[in-house]
């Protein structure tokens, strides 16, 4: 339970259900107390093996996190390594965790997949 505005973190994940994205990301969204565990499920489309954790947080730009090939992280941040950790089993349903929730997870996170790598633009 949340007790006051500064206790509360909100993760929504945009593009949950099906929306002919073809990839599929669960729950819609997620209140959290602080210093507790928040998961994030996302389905990529079939046949694709990359897959890529963004987030963006209100009147910011997007901020990549992570990406993965099957079941390995290719590329992370500084931030994911703080409190982050992700799974994309081969096949299965991938997830992106935050270990202890801070009010500033508070953002829209987004779920990409591809059958090959995808440029980025890192702000670090």
């Amino acid at each position: 339970m949340c007790f006051g505005r500064l206790r509360c973190v909100a993760l929504l994940l945009w593009g949950a259900g099906s929306m002919d994205t073809e990839v599929t990301q669960s729950p819609s969204h997620l209140v959290k107390g602080k210093d507790q565990k928040a998961k994030m499920d996302c389905v990529p489309k079939k046949g694709h093996s990359y897959v890529y954790w963004y987030r963006k947080k209100l009147e910011e730009a997007f901020e990549f996190l992570v990406y993965l090939q099957n079941e390995k992280i290719i590329e992370d941040t500084a931030v994911f390594k703080q409190r982050f950790s992700a799974k994309c089993p081969q096949n299965s349903r991938c997830s992106l965790e935050v270990n202890s929730t801070e009010t500033a997870d508070s953002a829209l996170y987004f779920c990409a997949s591809s059958q090959s790598t995808v440029q980025h633009v890192s702000s670090s």
